[in-house]
């Protein structure tokens, strides 16, 4: 199996007397997405950004940028990086376990990023198994604090296979009041048979979460439209729009919509067996990644085999997905 990439973080995790080495690895990644720069439209060039003084208005080089705390308006207070790195805490180098809680008590709403938290050398793999495996038994996960990117940071650690996910979590400030939004929210009152449809539909969507059953398609478009300016095909400027415009009652929305659904866990199921016979994956390998700025490989001006390739995927005619409903309350 290939290394991992460099860790984000590296420091000891710590229980009670117990501690072990460890890093911090980012688990989720934006890579893959397709990315964009600025340019001239004139040129085509890529455009630089200049750092200017505000007051002089000339350009500012690298070595001369610092950073500054605004105490009064347009007066700074400069701080060095070396006085923010003197400023050594304990969680700069170490997560410290302050206790341990059950997972169903974090809310949802606190969760921010995922890591992937591994053993740094053998001689620390065994206390690193014992707080994995103390967390598995009692069904608990603990919460410390670490400094990420000149920040303290509250930080969630549970068991995860062989290893340890942690995630950083909000403060209390961070989150905003949900009552300020959903306040002015009417108290409706549901008909039975509507709220039967409703339950209906939803057992008849029900089914198990698997992430891959989920596409970017909005990033696939942009790919195939990228593929086909790169073989020089037309791009059409404008699309038709996709807002419904056909307005039905609420309770006629909900009888379509439950046949519908019906129809469609019944093509899911004479699926299943045919789904059964495919030959299983092999175990360990990454799954290969939707279309992404890694398969934009054709040249620029679009030539040879890459550009037949491209066009060759421009013709292939895409089907527009289907129109949903626009639902309208009757007025009583």
């Amino acid at each position: 199996m290939a290394a991992p990439a460099r860790p984000y973080w590296k420091g000891y995790l710590q229980l009670s007397l117990v501690s072990c080495p460890i890093s911090l690895y980012t688990a989720a990644s934006s890579s893959e997405r397709v990315a964009f720069r600025q340019i001239n439209k004139q040129t085509g060039n890529r455009l630089r950004q200049q750092l200017i003084d505000e007051v002089t208005q000339k350009p500012v080089s690298a070595e001369d940028k610092g950073r500054g705390y605004e105490y009064a308006k347009g007066v700074y207070l400069q701080v060095e990086d070396e006085e923010l790195e003197a400023i050594a805490i304990e969680s700069s180098h170490m997560i410290g376990v302050d206790r341990f809680v059950p997972r169903a008590q974090i809310d949802e709403r606190y969760l921010d990023s995922p890591y992937y938290i591994v053993p740094n050398d053998k001689v620390g793999q065994e206390a690193f198994a014992v707080i994995r495996e103390a967390m598995r038994v009692k069904d608990m996960v603990a919460l410390g604090r670490v400094v990420l990117a000149k920040r303290e940071r509250i930080i969630m650690l549970q068991p995860w296979g062989k290893g340890i996910l942690g995630e950083t979590l909000r403060y209390d400030y961070e989150i905003r009041n949900a009552d300020e939004y959903f306040d002015d929210i009417s108290d409706i009152k549901i008909k039975k048979e509507m709220l039967d449809l409703a339950q209906h539909i939803v057992a008849s969507k029900t089914g198990d979460f698997n992430p891959k059953d989920f596409r970017d398609e909005y990033e696939e478009a942009v790919v195939e439209m990228l593929k086909k300016k790169q073989a020089g095909a037309p791009i059409p400027k404008d699309r038709p729009a996709s807002a419904p415009n056909n307005v039905i009652d609420l309770m006629q929305a909900l009888r379509r919509s439950l046949g519908q659904s019906e129809k469609e866990s019944a093509k899911a199921e004479a699926a299943k067996p045919a789904a059964k016979k495919a030959p299983a994956k092999k175990a360990g390998k990454r799954s290969k990644a939707a279309p992404g700025q890694r398969e934009l490989l054709l040249p620029i001006a679009g030539s040879g085999k890459g550009k037949a390739a491209a066009a060759e995927s421009a013709a292939e005619p895409k089907k527009a997905p289907a129109k949903p409903a626009t639902t309208r309350r009757k007025a009583s």
